[in-house]
């Protein structure tokens, strides 16, 4: 290209000037013909071109061309409000009038309220319309409805040694201290709560919260002999009842948040859930309450303060009975946790629990006609007692092992005895520990428990460690025949058990919802094993070995006027399969066994002639929740 274009430009430099075009005259008009003949003359005026092609080929499009724009259009609408201009929207996000309803909008989803497992509007997936229910305490927007609903059924057939009754029996020729000890438990509990919540709870915590839950509960058991469920021996051996509990109602007010991420104070007021420690061992329960609590730094730090005023509980159901006058028994709560303390991946508590009981001139009837406030022990006196419990707790891991421990001390003072009348001071000590270790499917445990007894009933130190209300989640927890059941301790005690139901101390109370902590009691040992086989998502299997003693049966020797007795409980074996046919909690079923192989301390306080010295239990449980 370069020296097609060199080429003429040198010629043209080279060439003589040329000469001025003359004119031609008209009579040369033919021969001037005749000298332009192969010449075309061309024309400046760009409407002189002929229109260009877009398409001289079919199918392709002449480079460099553009079709012109059609002609403008204006268009008048008088009243109507402008668009904002584009660039008044920002370039990564659009907003939109109802985010929270975008994808039924679109099609994607249709809400049915009786669905739990896509947007539902009863399950706090979208905000309620505060103009549809203006009855609600609620302004503004951000407001969520939580509904939800349990069904809790169990059936339990089992045996335990049942004393036969001293006025009269079910079968005359029962003449022993116990007869037969075969008792079928039947107990239905529909539970239903709602909450009203303000706030994007998703990124963080709620700026206030209303909750109420209620449970009724139904239960059903029948016994063999006289004087088991009812104080009167004129009345029928099996018994039929019915309550209403209230379980929750409180207002949860979040006063800030404290950091970027969230850490906040919040405070909670009304009857509420707490749980002291990681496993239930001390203080589990559903109390009228005040409690401040809240985190910091990134949530690796936690804390709760609280007061809560015990309330009467049912006696058949356990439920709470609101209707009744609180109890004069208190109790103050101050613990912290801190993750990765005192190594990584381990959170440790440390916990301060003080229990202020002034029942000592209550007398309390329970509803089947038996006294529980005093306990039946000794000298049948009120006592009142001051009882602070120190506690440290620890819940994570250590490389590959699992731990759980727990430890408390637990200081007072009990203002009179039943043993000696007189004031005693307390001191008793509790110690838990669960190590685990998960390889695939299976998890392996082993749990050690030690609880002190008395060592001298007579005194003035009662070191028998007792809780305050306890639901251990331990050593298989209620599938464990030991902790599901309670054994009556008869002929040393009117209306007293060994254990509590759902505990694992043996604590010789005679009621652990109505009755008063007793720190004249043998104490608990436990060593354990256990193991977990997730079989599919679905299918857990369960099973658990744990071997219990008394810490100390001076006690015991006391209130029955032996001499000795051996420490050894026996062995308790239990088995569990927990099924969840949707593989979520929203339907769970279970089907456990368990059996007492009593040892040699169980036998010399429960054994007599032709007496099973095996007992067992089977728990059937469904629960459907909503």
């Amino acid at each position: 290209m370069a020296a097609s274009f060199l080429l003429p430009l040198a010629l043209m430099q080279a060439a003589p000037a040329a000469e001025p075009v003359q004119e031609p005259a008209p009579q040369d008009e033919a021969a001037g013909e005749e000298r332009n003949e192969g010449w075309v003359e061309q024309s400046t005026d760009p409407e002189a071109f002929p229109p260009v092609d877009p398409q001289i080929i079919e199918g392709r499009r002449r480079p460099d061309y553009t079709d012109p724009l059609p002609d403008r259009i204006d268009q008048t609408n008088a009243g109507a409000v402008r668009a904002p201009p584009p660039e008044a929207f920002p370039t990564d996000q659009i907003p939109i009038p109802d985010r929270w309803r975008l994808i039924q909008s679109l099609g994607l989803v249709k809400e049915r309220w009786f669905d739990p497992y896509h947007q539902n509007t009863y399950k706090g997936d979208r905000p309620i319309n505060p103009d549809k229910v203006p009855w609600l305490p609620i302004k503004g927007h951000d407001w969520f409805f939580i509904a939800n609903a349990v069904s809790d059924t169990v059936f339990e057939p089992r045996t335990f040694p049942i004393p036969v009754g001293v006025q009269t029996t079910e079968d005359p020729n029962r003449v022993d201290v116990f007869g037969h000890s075969f008792s079928p438990v039947f107990a239905q509990t529909f539970i239903v709560g709602a909450a009203l919540v303000k706030g994007s709870t998703a990124f963080k915590p709620p700026e206030i919260e209303y909750r109420a839950t209620l449970a009724f509960n139904f239960n059903y058991v029948d016994v063999p002999e006289k004087r088991v469920l009812f104080v009167e021996p004129s009345k029928p051996s099996h018994r039929s009842d019915h309550f209403v509990g209230v379980q929750e109602l409180f207002l949860d007010y979040h006063i800030r948040n404290t950091s970027a991420r969230y850490d906040f104070d919040s405070l909670r007021l009304g009857i509420q859930p707490f749980q002291s420690d990681f496993r239930g061992f001390l203080f589990q329960d559903q109390q009228l309450g005040l409690r401040f609590f809240g985190s910091r730094d990134n949530n690796r730090f936690q804390y709760n303060l609280g007061a809560f005023w015990r309330l009467e509980k049912d006696t058949n159901s356990g439920l709470n009975a609101i209707l009744q006058s609180p109890r004069d028994d208190f109790v103050f709560v101050a613990n912290a946790y801190r993750q990765d303390f005192l190594i990584p991946a381990l959170t440790s508590q440390v916990t301060v629990v003080y229990n202020r009981n002034r029942e000592g001139n209550d007398v309390h009837i329970d509803d089947n006609g038996f006294p529980v406030r005093p306990a039946l022990l000794g000298t049948l006196r009120g006592r009142d007692y001051d009882v602070i419990y120190l506690g440290y707790n620890a819940d994570g891991r250590i490389g590959r092992i699992n731990l759980t421990a727990s430890a408390y001390w637990a200081l007072g003072e009990d203002r009179n005895s039943f043993f000696t009348d007189r004031p005693a001071d307390i001191n008793a000590q509790f110690g838990a520990i669960e190590l685990s270790y998960d390889h695939d499917w299976m998890r392996f445990r082993l749990s050690g428990l030690y609880a002190s007894g008395d060592g001298d009933p007579y005194d003035d130190t009662e070191g028998g460690f007792d809780a305050i209300f306890e639901n251990p989640i331990f050593a298989g927890a209620d599938t464990s025949y030991w902790i599901r059941q309670t054994i009556p301790f008869a002929g040393g005690g009117r209306a007293v058990a060994v254990n509590g139901r759902n505990g694992i101390l043996n604590s010789l109370r005679s009621s652990k919802e109505e009755g008063q902590s007793n720190f004249n009691n043998p104490g608990t040992m436990l060593l354990g094993v256990g193991a977990d086989f997730d079989l599919t998502p679905e299918l857990r299997v369960s099973a658990n070995a744990n071997h219990l003693w008394f810490e100390d049966t001076s006690t015991l020797q006391a209130l029955r006027v032996e001499g000795s007795i051996p420490k050894d409980i026996g062995y308790d074996l239990s088995a569990a399969a927990i099924w969840r046919p949707k593989a979520t909690q929203n339907i769970v079923l279970r089907l456990s066994a368990a059996a007492l192989v009593s040892g040699d301390g169980f036998r010399d306080l429960f054994d007599s002639l032709g007496n099973d010295r095996t007992f067992y239990s089977v728990l059937a449980n469904a629960i459907v929740t909503y």
